[in-house]
C-alpha cells in the first residue's frame, strides 16, 4: 500500500512524547536512515516541510531504536541524499 502513512511516537531527552510521520527511508552502507516530520505539522502552502533525520541502531538488548546523528559529516551526507530524493519528487510544472 503505497499511500499508507506511517507514524512513530518518539520521546525526546526531556521525556516529552512527540508524534512524527515517516516521509522517507534510505539505506546507506548498511545503516537505515529515516526522514520524519512532526505529525502536527499540517501541509504547508509551499509544499516545504522541515524534517528531522534519525538512524536505526540496536541497543544492548538487540532492540532497534531511532537515534539522532551526532557526526556532522555523516549528517550532511545523509541530508544531501534526502534533499536530492525529495527534490526529484517535486513536479516543477505545477
Amino acid at each position: 500500500m503505497e499511500n499508507e502513512r506511517e507514524f512513530f511516537t518518539l520521546t525526546d531527552e526531556d521525556g516529552n512524547e512527540i508524534e512524527f510521520e515517516l516521509i522517507g527511508t534510505v539505506d546507506v552502507e548498511g545503516v537505515t536512515y529515516h526522514a520524519m516530520i512532526p505529525a502536527d505539522q499540517q501541509g504547508e502552502e509551499q509544499g516545504f516541510y522541515e524534517y528531522v533525520i534519525l538512524k536505526t541502531e540496536e541497543d544492548e538488548d538487540g532492540e532497534e531504536m531511532l537515534v539522532t546523528i551526532d557526526d556532522d559529516a555523516e549528517f550532511d551526507k545523509i541530508a544531501d541524499i534526502f534533499d536530492d530524493m525529495f527534490s526529484e519528487e517535486i513536479d516543477l510544472d505545477q
